[in-house]
């Protein structure tokens, strides 16, 4: 009777083993599917250091600047100086502004300096 009880016992642990491995399958195809769609309209921009680019002045962290819906949203060219991580970026920032020239990718963008304005 113990013998069989064993060889049951195997069939749900073998069973329980089972079931957990196809959760876990559905639950990576699943968080791959969320990445693919949060990403869809996403461009991923990728700058250098020694790369040119504008960066959008956010009323919150330069009030002093944007005074007026008239006013310029961005500002540039400065250059990147330094890559901290694929979303931070430290930029050739003169003193004038008084914020960090640490930005996100978010606030920047880049300029093509090599062809001439139409």
């Amino acid at each position: 009777m113990s013998e069989i009880s064993s060889l049951d016992e195997k069939k749900k642990a073998n069973m329980v083993k089972k079931i957990h491995e196809e959760a876990m399958q559905h639950i990576l195809k699943k968080n791959k599917q969320y990445v693919e769609r949060a990403n869809k309209g996403r461009n991923k921009v990728i700058f250098e250091p020694g790369d040119w680019m504008w960066f959008h002045m956010r009323k919150e962290r330069f009030p002093n600047q944007r005074k007026s819906k008239l006013s310029p949203r961005g500002i540039g060219p400065f250059q990147v100086v330094a890559k901290i991580n694929d979303n931070a970026y430290k930029i050739d920032l003169p003193g004038e502004y008084n914020v960090s020239p640490t930005f996100n990718v978010s606030d920047l963008s880049p300029i093509d300096l090599t062809s001439p304005p139409t």
